[in-house]
């Protein structure tokens, strides 16, 4: 019988790499795939839908449905759009499904895939930075295994094999440290759009490009690792690797160091979760260490990227503040894109809106229920949207 897979957000930059690794592992003759789904490239979407012969395919955007159902017609496969309808293809039962929406708007898609699915492969980390506890606690319920994508993740869930959870001393995240690891504050200042999108090593989407350019995916990562792997803030340490070849590693309580190296290529981390619990041979560079000279590592400079300051006084604070926080970094990269402020000043945004509404956010649990993250979602973003640089 053939796997039954599902990919959200397969026009992006992880949905098309888990389209292109489907196809080489046998495509519609393995997996039987059930929705994918997209936003605004449409010609890109009806083109997998049609490569992997899904049985649906969902864009985000309403306004393009007509265009969606023209470019499928004849194929059978049917057409549906808009957030309803993400829902609705996200109750779909499967044995594998890919959550790859960027931001906050995957959040709801991946609670339904939490329930429907047996394992959830999780590129979506909005999903536990906003409402951790009710993802994991809804994974329980339903017995879904949930397998991290983001590399620094997985590469944390593989080295687990060489230890016990609770034998933990420190998890160490690694950073690129992104296109202005040497700028100094005044360049960083007016650092373009172009700029920031211009990362050294990874071939991402313009918005998580950004996002490592300030650390804020570094910042997001941080809260993910203390919802995944269940450790404090004082556990969780950042260190800017600019090879990007050491993904992440594990010091044991003995002070044993286990990490996970490979080229940095995100198709490593979505193998690895597309093939659990086994390993298939992937089409990834093999690492050659008689030609690598050196592994490079050092603490992160704070006061230029304040990102991952702000990520502690999150898990401080508790609650739903990893909504808040998230909310914020998205209407502050959006203002940030539109050219409406500057690049330092996606920071000192998203602080004023935690240390504003931190008191109530630390109040409240993502076990109160969807409609409570959302809350706290809409207060933020409209904080953010208001906040003016001093």
């Amino acid at each position: 019988m053939r796997r039954t897979v599902s990919i959200f957000g397969s026009t992006g930059s992880i949905g098309c790499n888990t389209v292109e690794l489907l196809l080489l592992q046998g495509g519609a003759k393995i997996y039987d795939v059930k929705v994918v789904t997209g936003a605004r490239n449409i010609q890109l979407l009806a083109e997998q839908a049609v490569l992997l012969n899904a049985d649906m395919a969902v864009t985000a955007d309403e306004s393009r449905l007509e265009t969606l159902i023209e470019a499928l017609a004849g194929t059978g496969i049917v057409a549906t759009a808009g957030s309803e309808a993400l829902r609705d293809a996200a109750m779909t039962k499967v044995d594998w499904v890919m959550s790859a929406i960027v931001g906050s708007a995957g959040l709801t898609p991946t609670l339904e895939m939490a329930k429907q699915a047996s394992v959830l492969a999780l590129a979506n980390k909005e999903s536990l930075v906003c409402a951790g506890e009710l993802i994991k606690a809804t994974c329980a319920k339903s017995g879904c295994m949930l397998v991290p994508v983001d590399s620094e993740h997985c590469a944390i869930y593989q080295a687990l094999a060489g230890g016990k959870q609770g034998d933990i001393s420190r998890i160490i995240l690694t950073a690129s440290g992104g296109p202005f690891l040497d700028w100094t504050p005044e360049q960083m200042a007016n650092a373009t759009l172009e700029q920031a999108m211009a990362h050294p090593n990874w071939d991402m989407g313009q918005r998580i490009s950004i996002d490592s350019a300030t650390m804020f995916n570094k910042a997001l990562e941080v809260i993910e690792a203390h919802q995944l792997f269940d450790v404090s803030a004082t556990q969780i340490e950042v260190v800017v690797h600019p090879q990007s070849i050491v993904h992440s590693m594990i010091e044991y309580n003995d002070y044993s160091v286990i990490a996970q190296l490979a080229a940095p290529d995100m198709r490593g981390a979505i193998g690895f979760a597309l093939n659990w619990p086994e390993r298939q041979p992937l089409p990834i560079e093999q690492l050659d260490f008689g030609t690598m000279s050196r592994l490079d590592f050092a603490t992160p400079d704070e006061i230029r990227f304040p990102a991952l300051r702000l990520a502690r006084r999150v898990l401080e604070i508790g609650g739903l503040a990893g909504a808040v926080f998230n909310a914020a970094k998205e209407s502050a990269l959006d203002r940030f894109i539109s050219g409406d402020i500057g690049f330092l000043d996606m920071a000192r945004l998203v602080e004023t809106v935690l240390e504003n509404l931190h008191v109530k956010a630390g109040q409240s649990s993502s076990l109160d229920g969807l409609e409570a993250v959302m809350t706290f979602d809409r207060e933020a973003r409209t904080m953010g949207q208001n906040w003016m640089p001093k």
